[in-house]
């Protein structure tokens, strides 16, 4: 038995050392490899499955394959040069920390489950707290991303303003609730919409507020619709617009709510993350009056998928909402948190090791400056970009955000021209960005979000981008 567990270790001792050059190789070509490119679904499918093995195979040369087989599909989204939907990379301690977490392979949803996640969680939550300005007893959960962090914020809100009606949404249910009027910004993302849908409060039934020509709600807008009221008020706000980057007034906006006496919830996907920086903290002025917001970790804070980050001024109303429990989950001691409390999961990934690692190699400064890069390199894109005649910049580049408009020169429809521009520029593969549709026009949307990005990928890029443009432009 010792022998066959002597060999089983050295086996799998050579499997991750394998894994090891694979994934090493991978990241040194990154700078090499095209951002994305065309691939043919069905022959990767073809190429990477068939029919399942009557035998297994041997695990090495298992991963082999996969890697091999899938590269074409992988998209160097952890790159210096992608800048879609505002993904960063993995800075190096979060990748390792990630790692490790395969390996220890810990189920995290209580204290009794892995200590260690439990204590890594509880430091990386106060972190953040600290970080962002919010409230003493702020509480945190680490979710799969944006969306369940908007989805357990709205849900705190549900028990808070209904708890308030005399109705215990959680024991009761919906059916028979009093109303709740849900006011959200004209430009909330579709993320948010999906958590009203999830909850019951329903996509179609929240009272959009128009917002102003760089996408922030009009307070004027939301006075109007708070006016008269007699239903608990949930007001949905954002910091940092998908498109434009631009913020909502929070502190203006926090202040109608107050007088209402209703919930402000903060989607602060990414732009959350000006808090911790001294040159953008302005942006999010009243953030510490939301009683929830929502972020990502594998935005901003640069850490692998899956990371998203929930913070409730109202611990117990986060709680009450969150928390069922079952008598073989056993009992933790006193001041031991269970993270099972604070996110929609039982059985889920330890993933605040990660968020740990990137919090501590950073350090509060080196959290503050590759923000600060990153949105110097927005700029630097939208000033090269804006070089040419045939762009425009939709957008003022207050964070990390440029929206690009191509109007061809000898006349034509700018709408199918930028088209061409984002199509041509996707398949070219020096770097991948986004279209979008903005204020009923098709846009370029270029995110910069990731920590290895330099002058030169933006150099190089908006080069590219050009060069895109001018292919399509007729010689005069």
């Amino acid at each position: 038995m010792v022998y066959l567990r002597s060999m089983a270790q050295h086996a799998c001792s050579k499997l991750l050392q394998r894994t090891h050059e694979l994934a090493i190789d991978f990241l040194n070509g990154l700078d090499r490899r095209p951002v994305g490119r065309p691939v043919d679904f069905a022959a990767l499918v073809e190429r990477t499955g068939g029919p399942l093995p009557e035998e297994g195979e041997d695990p090495i040369r298992v991963i082999e394959h996969l890697s091999k087989s899938i590269d074409a599909g992988l998209v160097a989204s952890t790159g210096p040069r992608y800048f879609g939907f505002v993904t960063g990379g993995s800075v190096e301690a979060a990748v390792a920390a990630d790692w490790l977490t395969s390996v220890w392979d810990q189920n995290a949803f209580n204290y009794t489950s892995s200590p260690a996640a439990a204590a890594v969680e509880e430091i990386a939550a106060r972190w953040l707290v600290e970080l962002f300005g919010l409230p003493a007893g702020t509480s945190v959960g680490f979710t799969t991303g944006c969306t369940m962090s908007n989805f357990t914020s709205l849900a705190a809100a549900r028990h808070a303003l209904l708890r308030k009606a005399g109705w215990d949404v959680e024991r009761q249910g919906l059916t028979g609730a009093p109303p709740v009027t849900v006011a959200v910004s004209e430009e909330s993302h579709a993320t948010l919409f999906g958590a009203l849908q999830m909850l019951g409060f329903g996509r179609d039934r929240a009272i959009c507020v128009p917002t102003d020509q760089q996408g922030r709600m009009r307070v004027d807008e939301l006075r109007a619709v708070l006016a008269g009221l007699g239903t608990p008020v949930l007001v949905c706000a954002q910091a940092g617009n998908v498109n434009t980057g631009a913020f909502d007034p929070i502190f203006e906006i926090a202040e109608c709510v107050q007088d209402v006496s209703g919930w402000l919830h903060v989607d602060g996907a990414f732009g959350l993350w000006a808090a911790a920086s001294p040159d953008h903290r302005g942006l999010v002025r009243g953030i510490e009056r939301a009683d929830s917001i929502a972020t990502d970790g594998h935005k901003w804070l640069n850490v692998p998928y899956d990371s998203g980050l929930v913070f409730v001024r109202d611990s117990s109303a986060h709680r009450a909402a969150m928390t069922w429990g079952a008598a073989y989950y056993g009992v933790s001691p006193d001041l031991a948190r269970d993270n099972y409390n604070w996110v929609p999961e039982a059985s889920r990934r330890a993933r605040g090791f990660a968020v740990y690692a990137a919090l501590r190699s950073l350090g509060r400064r080196g959290i503050a400056e590759m923000i600060e890069r990153c949105c110097a390199l927005a700029r630097r894109m939208a000033d090269r970009l804006s070089r040419a005649a045939e762009v425009q910049i939709l957008n003022d580049v207050v964070l990390n955000q440029v929206l690009v408009r191509f109007s061809p020169s000898g006349g034509g429809d700018p709408d199918a021209f930028t088209a061409e521009v984002i199509r041509r520029a996707q398949e070219d593969g020096a770097c991948w960005l986004s279209g979008t549709v903005w204020h009923g026009m098709n846009a370029m949307r270029i995110s910069v979000s990731n920590w290895s990005t330099s002058e030169a990928d933006i150099d190089l890029s908006s080069d590219a981008i050009l060069r895109c443009a001018s292919a399509l432009t007729p010689a005069s």
